[in-house]
């Protein structure tokens, strides 16, 4: 009887060594993916050139004729 006793402590004691040999693994994480911002190389050019046509426009009309 004491013989069994030991075989299953012996028994026990392996399999417990076994199940937590590996350990905690790390959790493994995924690069996380960036958007560039990105711009336009009109972007800085189309308000200069609406403010120049607005400018124009109200230059060129709206006269009387002259006698």
């Amino acid at each position: 009887m004491r013989k069994m006793l030991i075989c299953g402590a012996i028994a026990f004691a392996t399999a417990a060594g076994v199940a937590q040999a590996g350990g905690m693994a790390e959790p493994v994480m995924e690069a996380e993916v960036v958007a560039a911002a990105t711009s336009s190389s009109s972007g800085g050019v189309i308000i200069p050139l609406l403010l120049l046509l607005i400018v124009a426009a109200a230059l060129s009309g709206g006269s009387e004729p002259q006698l």
